[in-house]
């Protein structure tokens, strides 16, 4: 029973140790390591041509595609890199295309989106440019496609890598001006005209693409639908060594809900999740921002994963159009999201979509702390307030629980000298003294674990916090006040990081000093080692740890000097 006590200083450090433990060990399937190994170049071939080819619709290869057998042979007998309207890169045009909150780069061949920029959300290096999610560089390739692949009768269709003409129209949302059309005409292939219309809309990141599929041959065609998003497997620039989020594919349907697939898993061909539905969406997923594709529901889709190229993958969806009569058109709506993961507008646009913003095991906390600190923010206007709020609100539901822990600690502070006293005497005979702290807590009515449970359930809460405070993209460039300007970025001095190890390494001097001289040793290493963490964790996260030890260390001396045991500072004494 002796080693009762030292849960005591387990629970002291417990969020600081269940929050690095959930870094280290697999984020909902993410491995995240504390030095990650630098990622890996792009491909020297990925933003060229072949890529491109190659990242046309699953071909029916490596068992990873979605297209159903019978399907399978025609689509690999039309994928794009046989295509006569493959037309050399020299004869291809971009468009930039502008709204209130995107600029968006276009590609003549197959009307692809190639680039974004969004005018709302800097870019943390420099900050005079609008943070890029799509890009396809000498460094980057990060694409939205989508054209039209044969069915099972076989057959060339306009794909993504065939060239198409911009219908001339406006390329900037004006004052006043509420939608924007960026319309693609291709030249016949196979008897069909594949025409892709964008819509654009004021204020959102989502956009309607209509895709008119005109049969202008002398016989029926049943082409499919594919739209896809081809990525490389690099990590986003900048992000740190001591915390890892998710990046890569993710899908959504009604049946199997929300799943993350590791790029890792798409090259060992270990995929594993639903590969046909009549609704959801599939998506791309980084820190903060996310992309996404969506049909309507009620349209059937097949789901594929698949590796395109060294470092290069893709995710996407295939939907049959069947026949469509000579002389007649067949359109399919879909809706393409690009932007940052507000939570609000995600939930606005497709069930699910907001689950890009991923709060891992705790979602279920997690998404009513983000709204209760959105709503703080609505009346504070000041993020970082906003989170000293949400601290103090919190500590004071679990005000009660605390007050408990606290008071069994004092408890416990108050028998140790006795216990001391035991340990040194009867240090020869273990099982006497045993038997002696075990009369001495129940004459005292002390419970060593009166502490524990108390702390231990409030840990979920605050860690759920926690993804909520790294997840949230409203911290980017949000400033709280004088040093700080970006609470989703390190303290650029480390005060904040210093004062939490002042305050951390305080309320370790007001805990009870473990009777193991081991376990006094290790109480004040730790709270030391895991501070050194936190000068490279983002501003935010560091304040919401700041409030809360300062508030815990407030209550305990409040409950310590009522219980009439004065405030003192158990300082190391190592030998």
């Amino acid at each position: 029973m002796n080693d009762i006590r030292r849960t005591i200083l387990w629970v002291i450090f417990g969020f600081s140790m269940v929050l690095l433990w959930d870094q280290w060990q697999l984020f909902n399937g993410h491995k995240a390591t504390f030095f990650p190994s630098p990622a890996p170049a792009v491909s020297s071939t990925a933003p060229a041509s072949k890529p491109a080819s190659a990242a046309s619709v699953p071909t029916g290869q490596a068992g990873v595609n979605a297209v159903p057998a019978p399907v399978a042979g025609a689509a690999a007998a039309s994928a794009p890199g046989a295509l006569p309207a493959s037309t050399p890169s020299a004869t291809k045009e971009r468009l930039v295309v502008n709204t209130d909150v995107l600029s968006l780069t276009f590609d003549t061949e197959g009307g692809t989106l190639v680039h974004s920029s969004f005018l709302k959300h800097k870019d943390m290096v420099d900050q005079s440019s609008g943070f890029v999610l799509l890009d396809e560089s000498a460094a980057r390739v990060y694409v939205a496609q989508s054209g039209l692949i044969a069915g099972a009768e076989g057959g060339s269709f306009p794909t993504h890598k065939t060239l198409m003409t911009a219908v001339p129209g406006e390329r900037t949302l004006k004052d006043g001006q509420d939608t924007l059309e960026v319309k693609f005409e291709s030249a016949e292939v196979g008897g069909v005209k594949l025409v892709k219309t964008y819509t654009l809309k004021r204020g959102v990141y989502d956009m309607t693409v209509r895709h008119d599929v005109v049969n202008t041959g002398t016989s029926a065609a049943s082409p499919q639908l594919y739209l896809q998003l081809v990525r490389d497997g690099n990590k986003p620039p900048g992000e740190s060594s001591f915390y890892s989020t998710f990046t890569g594919p993710a899908l959504y349907t009604e049946a199997k809900k929300y799943q993350k697939v590791e790029f890792s898993d798409i090259e060992k061909n270990k995929v594993d999740v639903e590969k046909q539905a009549s609704n959801g969406y599939v998506a791309m997923v980084q820190h903060y921002f996310a992309s996404a594709w969506m049909l309507a529901d009620g349209v059937q889709r097949d789901i594929f994963l698949r590796k395109v190229d060294t470092n290069l993958y893709a995710v996407g969806m295939i939907t049959p159009l069947g026949a469509v009569a000579p002389g007649t058109t067949k359109t399919v709506e879909a809706r393409f999201f690009v932007g940052p993961q507000i939570e609000k507008q995600l939930e606005a646009i497709a069930p699910g979509l907001e689950l890009v913003k991923d709060y891992g095991w705790l979602t279920i906390l997690a998404k009513p702390l983000y709204w209760l600190l959105d709503k703080l923010h609505g009346f504070l206007q000041n993020w970082g307030w906003s989170i000293v709020a949400l601290v103090l609100l919190l500590k004071a539901a679990f005000y009660w629980l605390n007050a408990k822990a606290y008071a069994s600690m004092a408890k416990m502070k108050a028998v140790n000298p006795k216990i001391m006293e035991m340990r040194e005497r009867l240090k020869d005979k273990p099982q006497e003294m045993q038997q002696a702290m075990m009369k001495m807590y129940r004459d005292e009515k002390v419970n060593p674990m009166g502490g524990c449970f108390p702390i231990l359930i409030q840990i979920p809460v605050f860690i759920a916090l926690y993804w909520v405070l790294l997840s949230s993209v409203e911290m980017r460039n949000a400033p709280w006040i004088l040093w700080i300007k970006d609470l989703s970025s390190p303290d650029p001095y480390f005060i904040l990081p210093i004062v939490m190890t002042l305050t951390t390494m305080l309320q370790t001097a007001l805990n009870p000093t473990p009777p193991d001289p081991m376990q006094a040793k290790l109480m004040w290493f730790m709270p030391l080692i895991f501070s050194v963490m936190f000068f490279f964790f983002p501003a935010g996260l560091v304040l919401y740890w700041i409030t809360n030890n300062v508030l815990s260390i407030a209550q305990q001396w409040v409950i310590n000097t009522r219980m009439g045991v004065p405030p003192q500072f158990n300082l190391p004494k190592f030998k």
